[in-house]
């Protein structure tokens, strides 16, 4: 019998202000994506796809290790989504037709009061078919314990987001001023 775990998450983030604006950022995923996970953990495989490779999870007594196939694209408002494609479970080769693993997520850029705001949701599920003994234990203890999991996971996402991507999008805008010429304008607030 499948097991079913999730999790969700909100974030709101007050954006500094800076000469470039921040969707002129976010209109580049694979910086949000640079920013969000450390480059061993990463692996681009297209212009949209990235194949993340997770930390080790450690669920009961089973050591896993998910590795997720992600689409992570920007919308004309500068709206960063991403969405799991694929997902391969090392650890325990044997469960891997019994997994799947959905992963949802955005991340908008929005006005307030004067201030700009990054605000995003993420969402996550897992869909398993534990093994005994995992099996027979209580499906609320099961189930409490999964959700735990996939809420850390997800806590360790909004940590590295709040700390690196605001990191990032102050070096890009750096480096942006550095390089930029006369003939080159840039875009500085798209929103007003």
């Amino acid at each position: 019998m499948d097991t079913r775990f999730s999790a969700s998450l909100g974030v709101e983030i007050i954006v500094p202000e800076q000469p470039i604006h921040i969707t002129n950022y976010l209109r580049q995923p694979q910086r949000v994506v640079s920013a969000l996970v450390a480059s061993s953990q990463v692996e681009q495989l297209s212009e949209e796809v990235y194949r993340l490779k997770m930390r080790q999870l450690n669920f009961m007594t089973l050591c896993i290790q998910p590795v997720v196939d992600m689409r992570v694209w920007a919308t004309e408002t500068a709206a960063i989504n991403l969405r799991s494609i694929a997902c391969e479970l090392r650890g325990i080769e044997y469960m891997q037709d019994k997994f799947s693993l959905d992963l949802n997520g955005q991340l908008s850029p929005c006005q307030q009061h004067g201030n700009t705001y990054l605000k995003g949701q993420a969402d996550l599920v897992v869909q398993v078919e534990l093994p005994p003994p995992f099996s027979f234990m209580p499906r609320p203890l099961l189930e409490t314990a999964g959700n735990s999991l996939l809420m850390s996971v997800l806590s360790t996402i909004k940590q590295r987001l709040l700390q690196q991507l605001l990191d990032d999008y102050r070096n890009w805008v750096a480096l942006q001023m550095a390089t930029s010429t006369p003939t080159n304008p840039i875009a500085v607030n798209p929103l007003n």
